[in-house]
This record gives C-alpha cells, structure tokens and sequence, in this order.
C-alpha cells in the first residue's frame, strides 16, 4: 500500500506563502499523476494542482499564476509552493496519488491551511 504524508500547513496571513510537501512511500515514478486537492469547509473536494509522471502540469483556475506544483523524484516529494494567498484557499490540502497500471488511487490524512484576513 502506497503511503502519502503531507506536511508545511499551518496558519499564514493573506498575501503570504507557504510550501506544502507530499512524501511518498515509493518511487513517484510509478505513479501516473500526482495531485494536491483542497477540501474548504461546506464545500465539495477541488482538485487544485496535478503533476504527471512527465511532468505536465494543471490548476484550477481560482490558483493559476499564484500556486506551483513540482516534484523531486531523488525524494519521492511532491510540492505545492503557495504565494500571493487568500482567505478563500483556507481548507485542509490533501495529496493523492494516481497509478492506471496496476490501478491506485492514494491520499494522504490532508494538512490544514488556514489564510487571515
């Protein structure tokens, strides 16, 4: 069973930054996509950012321009580095993991982000 940790959430005033991290439990390589999504208080899970094994990359469109997603292979991590931050992008991030051959689908326990106005 994959495993995916995150850790880097905390509490940031608007306007700031934060990096969040994603360790994995195996080479990354193997995984189809990696994705950061965000579940905000009364609302549905948003995927927010997706790396694929390549090496494109996909925001949603509330994060384009403020939010970069990466990965470092050699560490089996993946990042989201966060900056120009709103209230709005308040919510717990959680990290999912994607394989299509086997099939997988992996999260992490998620990392509160909380952004003051």
């Amino acid at each position: 069973q994959v495993q995916l940790v995150e850790s880097g959430g905390g509490l940031v005033q608007a306007g700031g930054s934060m990096r969040l991290s994603c360790a994995v439990s195996e080479n990354i390589d193997r995984l189809t996509a990696m994705c950061w999504y965000r579940q905000a208080p009364g609302k549905q899970r948003e995927l927010v950012a997706r790396i694929t094994r390549g090496g494109s990359t996909n925001y949603a469109d509330s994060v384009k321009g403020r939010f970069t997603v990466s990965r470092d292979n050699t560490k089996n991590t993946v990042y989201l580095q966060m900056s120009s931050l709103k209230p709005e992008d308040t919510g717990v991030y959680l990290c999912n993991g994607v394989r299509i051959i086997p099939r997988g689908d992996y999260w992490g326990q998620g990392t509160q982000v909380t952004v003051s106005s």
